[in-house]
């Protein structure tokens, strides 16, 4: 097979979404049922791609699978081509004003059970005008989503906004309050507030979260002892539930072990912050008639 020259063939884009596929399945065998295909033909293609390119993309063997340096590249710009190659197609179904093509959205974890569905509401609207869009929802870390939109590889992220980044464009969804909360079995669960001053959590470890955060929210965390992190809000949830740390969740997260007696908030009135969440999309983005009619039934969800 010749060295890669420059010149993407059909045959280099078909082995690229294997690569793509075995890279997000985390291997050869979990990527056979995606692809159809057997594992042998998947180490072919994959070796076929590696003697294109000339140099090793993963090792794979008994300590399992993992991308080389180049291999985590070659990846990164593997989406990156096939978002380009999506939104041409995008861009020419909406000469026809055919709403046909992908809608790529990076997500916030945990953002599912707010009261307000404002996301879910857009997306069965899209799908409604649509029925030949395919929706991709990556669930991500919002710096993760940050990127995506910024280097096209998503059309749209849900964020909270700890910061405002010049390359976006920002559209206002919606708050989310999330106050401090223990489990039933932890020593302050049957403690009355009125017992309680915000001195007293120092007494108590406590979760705290590993990613980005304003200076106001950092501010409700400076009280407390941190003893764990977490990376996201599935993980302080599993922490407080141990009844060993207490921690701040949203309140529509922790609302069904609040409904079931297993979690309560701690001095309420005094250890609560708001977050506000916004979609963003990258400015100067050329039209795509899906992405606008998602932005558009976005805004009537208001």
């Amino acid at each position: 097979m010749k060295k890669f020259q420059g010149q993407t063939s059909d045959a280099d884009l078909r082995i690229l979404r294997i690569f793509k596929t075995v890279v997000e399945c985390g291997g050869f065998s979990a990527a056979e049922v995606d692809l159809n295909i057997s594992r042998a033909a998947i180490s072919i293609a994959m070796s076929d791609l590696e003697v294109r390119l000339g140099f090793k993309l993963c090792q794979r063997g008994r300590s399992g699978f993992s991308l080389t340096n180049e291999g985590s590249q070659v990846y990164e710009y593997t989406l990156q081509l096939l978002s380009s190659l999506e939104d041409f197609r995008t861009h020419i179904n909406a000469l026809h004003q055919h709403l046909k093509g992908e809608l790529n959205i990076g997500i916030t974890d945990n953002l599912v059970t707010l009261p307000y569905t404002r996301i879910t509401h857009a997306l069965a609207g899209l799908k409604d005008q649509g029925p030949q869009v395919k929706i991709n929802i990556r669930m991500i870390p919002p710096t993760d989503v940050e990127r995506g939109v910024l280097d096209g590889r998503l059309h749209v992220g849900i964020v909270p906004d700890l910061k405002i980044l010049s390359g976006l464009e920002y559209h206002h969804l919606y708050e989310e309050e999330s106050k401090l909360y223990c489990c039933d079995t932890h020593p302050l669960f049957s403690i009355e507030d009125k017992k309680l001053s915000k001195a007293t959590l120092k007494d108590y470890d406590a979760v705290l979260p590993a990613y980005a955060q304003t200076p106001e929210i950092k501010a409700q965390h400076q009280p407390l002892t941190p003893a764990a992190s977490a990376t996201d809000r599935e993980g302080i949830a599993f922490l407080i539930l141990t009844g060993r740390y207490i921690g701040f969740l949203p309140d529509h997260v922790a609302e069904r072990w609040v409904r079931d007696g297993r979690m309560r908030a701690i001095l309420p009135t005094q250890c609560h912050y708001i977050t506000q969440f916004s979609a963003i999309t990258r400015k100067g983005a050329r039209t795509n008639l899906v992405l606008e009619t998602f932005l558009k039934e976005l805004e009537k969800t208001k």
